[in-house]
């Protein structure tokens, strides 16, 4: 199996299943001299876990990641950084029922097609468990980003279902188990994520997630745009069926003179943009947008075929996320802090010793 490697100077490859003894992966690309260990790492695993809330699958991990190379007396060396983390809670005995059907909306017939052979325990290397891994190794980059750039990268929940946020309030949105930023919508999302519960069913999510303070020119502008290598990213995570950069499909409706993000002396007016032209970074903020489907483990019954192609009923039993848009937050941070950190260092390779004669416009009009 190819592709479990991200990113070229910054580069993370993650191993393990989700029923496996362990899941882990390796960071290349690391500067040298960056202060390091696991507690700065572990917040944003703890924000992923399952087993947090009422809200999200019982599955109980403590997701200690330990740190097993390439950081000598609290500092990074720039060799490869080992991550790995323990699988404490795995109920394999959950998933026997289904071992010989494929659970309609899941990869398990296409990885049976592909391979001729599949982990059934959760979903093997399929498994959103996998995360775990880029979160903290998107909290390498996170750390690097913020503290020599000032590089700030949050996300929240803008909608759950028919729930729509209407405001932002960053100081609200981990205060409460669905990364929200708006307080009074809250309670509606407990008694929406608890009637849903109740019907053994599940639904979808919209997840943002910004960076600020980036600097302008980072992404090559062809085949490696910032913001494609970003759609790549978001793709890449478990039950992300749409992204978004900037205005994303509202531009459809909009007019040349209304999507234009004019400048001035004094700053950019607006940003309908996403913080990207041409793929290179702006130095505004960099808006991005996750719609994730509903996760298709429920314990509705459904149609579906077994490993002989004979037509069979399936329900899924286990421990499963109503909405796997909550815990989907964290990793889209991750993400978004790998693809600025490898692009980063590109930039530096080829770029630092570039001088323009315009000055540097501010991200927003004051």
């Amino acid at each position: 199996m190819s592709g479990n490697t991200f990113g070229k100077l910054f580069s993370v490859t993650t191993f393990g299943e989700s029923h496996g003894l362990a899941i882990g992966g390796v960071v290349d690309g690391c500067p040298p001299g960056l202060e390091l260990n696991e507690e700065d790492l572990q917040g944003d695993l703890d924000r992923r876990k399952p087993g947090t809330s009422k809200y999200t699958t019982a599955r109980r991990e403590d997701d200690e990641v330990k740190i097993l190379s390439g950081v000598f007396e609290g500092k990074t060396t720039g060799a490869s950084i080992g991550l790995l983390i323990n699988n404490i809670d795995q109920r394999s005995q959950d998933y026997s029922n289904i071992k010989d059907s494929f659970r309609p909306g899941h990869a398990d017939y296409t990885y049976q097609q592909k391979f001729g052979i599949r982990d059934y325990r959760g979903g093997g290397r399929s498994s959103a468990r996998e995360t775990a891994v880029r979160v903290a190794a998107g909290g390498i980059a996170k750390k690097y980003l913020q503290q020599l750039f000032g590089i700030e990268i949050r996300g929240y929940i803008s909608q759950i279902g028919p729930v729509v946020i209407d405001k932002v309030d960053h100081n609200v949105t981990n205060t409460n188990p669905f990364f929200c930023p708006d307080k009074d919508k809250i309670a509606a999302l407990d008694q929406y994520i608890r009637d849903l519960k109740k019907e053994g069913n599940s639904i979808g999510a919209r997840v943002c997630v910004s960076a600020t303070n980036v600097p302008v020119g980072l992404g090559e502008p062809v085949f490696d745009r910032l913001d494609a290598d970003i759609a790549h990213a978001m793709m890449g995570i478990n039950a992300v069926k749409g992204v978004e950069v900037g205005d994303g499909f509202d531009v459809v409706t909009q007019k040349g003179t209304d999507h234009r993000d004019e400048i001035s002396p004094k700053g950019f007016y607006t940003n309908h943009a996403g913080g990207v032209l041409g793929g290179i970074s702006t130095g505004q903020e960099v808006l991005v947008q996750l719609a994730l489907k509903p996760t298709s483990s429920i314990s509705i019954s459904g149609k579906t075929v077994d490993i002989n192609g004979n037509a069979a009923d399936i329900i899924t039993k286990g421990r499963h996320d109503p909405c796997v848009g909550i815990r989907a937050v964290p990793i889209a941070e991750a993400m978004l802090a790998l693809v600025l950190m490898d692009h980063l260092l590109r930039h530096r390779a080829q770029n630092s010793q570039v001088h323009s004669i315009t000055p540097v416009i501010p991200a927003q009009r004051p």
